[in-house]
């Protein structure tokens, strides 16, 4: 039987630590933006089916509770001597990004202006165009800033993903030097699947909150996610091979 030759010119990449870092960079930057996307279909498909008699309203009150949380229960933070101030910034440089620097602001204030009886040309009918999605339109870039705003809240929220790692880890060790010199057994299976799992449920995080339609605080996502976190980098760090 004849064995298989290898290509002696196939040669394994290996991407290095700045390519990981690119990479990584660019599937958050896209996560971030199917969550923005998803939110700003579930806000109209709401519109049309299950808060019509809201209408722009529901993402005003969107943008108003997510504000009034970090007024009100994110006082101070690690990060930033103002939680609510640097939220509202974030929001704002979001908005003047997406909306004034493209010039997208003056073509709907172009286009919304009423035509005159005699006007002609392009405009008229992007007017008639505009007044039927001019509530959509307006909707989805509030929900835009909601977005900014909770993006600006998880940032904040990001010291306590370290600390109940820390905690985690530290607990994980000594779970394995327990082990270890008790003469336990070691599982790989329950190690892979706890070393796996750690950095879907960060994103997860991100995503679920990011794409939430309704209002929530902030604490019944961080909370439970961060526990969730810690214990699956417990599991690996406790499950970690007994000798190096």
């Amino acid at each position: 039987m004849t064995e298989a030759v290898a290509d002696p010119r196939r040669r394994e990449v290996r991407q290095g630590l700045v390519s990981t870092m690119l990479t990584s960079l660019a599937q958050g930057v896209q996560w971030l933006l199917l969550a923005l996307l998803f939110s700003i279909l579930t806000e109209w498909a709401g519109m049309v089916f299950w808060w019509p008699e809201e209408g722009l309203q529901h993402s005003r009150s969107m943008l108003e509770a997510e504000i009034g949380y970090l007024d009100s229960d994110f006082r101070r933070s690690i990060m930033t001597s103002s939680p609510a101030e640097f939220a509202k910034t974030v929001a704002d440089k979001t908005y003047y990004v997406l909306f004034e620097f493209t010039g997208l602001v003056d073509l709907i204030t172009w286009v919304s202006i009423p035509p005159t009886p005699l006007e002609t040309g392009l405009r008229p009918k992007l007017h008639s165009l505009y007044q039927a999605v001019a509530e959509f339109v307006i909707a989805g870039m509030q929900v835009t800033q909601v977005f900014s705003v909770r993006l600006a809240i998880l940032t904040l929220a990001m010291p306590v993903f370290a600390l109940f790692s820390l905690v985690a880890i530290v607990d994980g060790f000594v779970k394995r030097d327990l082990r270890r010199w008790g003469g336990g057994r070691e599982s790989s299976f329950v190690y892979h699947w706890a070393k796996r799992s750690a950095m879907p449920l960060l994103v997860l995080s991100w995503v679920i909150y990011l794409a939430l339609p309704f209002s929530l605080h902030p604490t019944f996502i961080v909370l439970p996610f961060a526990t969730l976190f810690a214990f699956s980098l417990t599991v690996t760090s406790s499950t970690f091979k007994k000798y190096l």
